[in-house]
């Protein structure tokens, strides 16, 4: 069974609202999908890794900087429908302004051309409210907001 593994970055706004740091993955099959097409930063654990580990170094290569210093709070692990399980540790960090630096990958673009393009994992990142970013994120993935907004004492949509 496969696993990912990820980071959840959090903070408080102005107005004590948690906001969450969402990734838009990049490449044209997403280029135009927006609302229940961001995610977490995650990616796949190596056979044998530390899942905190690949966690931190997925962060890494899909954003482009490391992992702001602080505690990974867990938040446990969801399974998807394709059998793949989540796992995500939430971290109440501010990493500051920063500009997306994302790991490629290929893939045959335009589809049955015969020719292979790279493209970026994550084209972007957004802050956004619990709220919004439950509209924002893979339905597969939602239940993390509602552990850390438990976990935060933030106002929790489930």
């Amino acid at each position: 069974m496969k696993r990912s593994a990820g980071i959840l970055l959090w903070r408080r706004s102005e107005g004590d609202a948690i906001e969450v740091l969402l990734a838009h993955p990049g490449g044209p099959l997403f280029a135009r999908k927006d609302d229940a097409h961001w995610t977490i930063p995650k990616g796949e654990c190596e056979a044998g890794e530390d899942e905190l580990e690949a966690a931190r170094r997925e962060f890494s290569e899909e954003l482009g900087i490391p992992v702001p210093p602080g505690d990974p709070v867990p938040l446990g692990e969801v399974k998807q429908s394709s059998s793949k399980v989540n796992v995500i540790w939430a971290l109440d960090a501010d990493p500051g302004p920063f500009e997306v630096h994302s790991n490629l990958f290929d893939m045959e673009w335009p589809p049955r051309s015969g020719k292979s393009a790279e493209f970026p994992e994550v084209d972007r990142v957004a802050w956004y409210p619990l709220d919004i970013a439950e509209a924002k994120l893979f339905g597969s993935q939602r239940p993390f907001l509602a552990r850390l907004a438990e976990l935060s004492g933030g106002p929790s949509r489930r």
